[in-house]
């Protein structure tokens, strides 16, 4: 997947945020939580996203696979997807479909109602 695919697909998700921080990383947030990221790889892209605990335990060491730089070294069960053969396109897409569902069932109700979710 390209960045700019990763872009166009998160894009299309409801109610999400962009920013550029982190060295310039491509954050994606929903309600102001963080749900993907593209970047942090030495200039390579790679794709971060939050994982369920078995997503986690089943994919964190699959080839081209690991935990998530700082993210995953703080408890976190986030995954990066940094070098082939990692994820297909469609496989990353549906993690970050559940990461973004993640997030969203931990915002408020207030949250979700004023986003439209």
């Amino acid at each position: 997947m390209s960045r700019d695919d990763f872009k166009a697909f998160c894009e299309g998700l409801k109610a999400t945020s962009h920013v550029v921080q982190w060295g310039n990383a491509d954050v994606w947030k929903v309600g102001g939580k963080v749900f993907a990221i593209a970047g942090w790889n030495e200039g390579r892209d790679a794709y971060t996203f939050k994982a369920s605990e078995i997503a986690y335990e089943v994919l964190q060491d699959s080839p081209g696979i690991r935990p998530a730089p700082y993210l995953a070294s703080r408890g976190m069960k986030w995954l990066q997807v940094y070098e082939d053969p990692g994820l297909s396109d469609a496989e990353l897409c549906e993690h970050i479909v559940m990461s973004y569902d993640m997030v969203v069932s931990g915002l408020t109700k207030k949250k979700r109602t004023e986003l439209g979710l």
